[in-house]
């Protein structure tokens, strides 16, 4: 597939993201193949492609759950907001991470409020640690960012009671009580509902439009909101094609990531796929 030139976005001083020919191998297998990307603050993107594609090995290099192969000639594989030495806790303020295994790991918490699971996000955690002080304005940076993803009436529910969909909303506020400049999505509209999707489109329209930048990662075009001009198509670990959604949500290009016939409607700039 020929690769459509991105976006233009004015290049920042410190990428958010940059991967250069990195090269991950998990078993015996090869999951990504020197791949080389590079993701500007204030630039929205998509990560696409089908399942084993090289999504969550991506998406694991970042929370450094993964690491890549070394270069022979010492250059640096992976960095993140410059950094190719980073803490996930400590990159919170400017990273948000939303993940399933986030919402497995809160899950097992006996007791956990949502308010509590959304004060861990402060901590980096998954329960409030003992020894640390709660502050009013943290209880209050809480309600706001639970009313932003309009999960607020939740607060005094049990985190693990909670559905598929209101489980999602909570951990984007989770998220976002550090005030990131960006947030990681991973899958998330994995088991929503046709409500609960629209519920997190709609919350994902609006955290774009305040400028907080969107990296996500997915398989299903319908997540691909109309701010994410870029669009990453991944498939076997590596990189098909990487420019504008104009250029690359269109039936040929994603029946080719896809391997078989995708027929593609638009409606008013949202965007649905069909196979066959």
């Amino acid at each position: 597939m020929t690769v459509a030139a991105s976006p233009a976005v004015p290049a920042s001083p410190v990428p958010l993201i940059e991967l250069d020919r990195a090269c991950v191998i998990r078993g015996q297998v090869r999951v990504l193949h020197d791949l080389s990307l590079r993701i500007e603050q204030g630039q929205h993107t998509a990560l696409l492609g089908p399942n084993g594609c090289g999504k969550s090995s991506f998406i694991k290099l970042i929370t450094r759950e993964l690491y890549p192969l070394a270069h022979g000639d010492g250059t640096v594989a992976v960095r993140v907001l410059g950094q190719n030495r980073w803490q996930v806790d400590r990159l919170r303020s400017q990273l948000g991470i939303v993940t399933g295994d986030l919402s497995s790991n809160l899950s097992d918490m006996p007791g956990l409020t949502v308010e509590e699971a959304v004060l861990t996000g402060f901590f980096a955690s998954f329960v409030v640690p003992a020894f640390r002080e709660v502050s009013p304005e943290m209880r209050e940076r809480a309600r706001e960012t639970l009313a932003m993803t309009g999960a607020l009436p939740l607060l005094q529910r049990g985190y693990a009671e909670l559905s598929a969909g209101e489980t999602r909303r909570v951990l984007i506020a989770r998220a976002l009580v550090n005030r990131p400049q960006a947030l990681l999505l991973d899958e998330p509209s994995t088991g929503l509902d046709l409500i609960a999707r629209e519920q997190l489109i709609a919350t994902m329209r609006e955290l774009a439009r305040q400028g907080i930048t969107l990296v996500l990662v997915t398989h299903h075009i319908e997540e691909i909101i109309p701010e994410i001009e870029r669009v990453v198509m991944l498939r076997g670990g590596k990189i098909l094609a990487d420019g504008p959604r104009a250029a690359l949500l269109r039936d040929a290009p994603l029946s080719e990531l896809f391997g078989g016939p995708i027929r593609v409607v638009d409606q008013a700039g949202r965007l649905s796929a069909f196979a066959g």
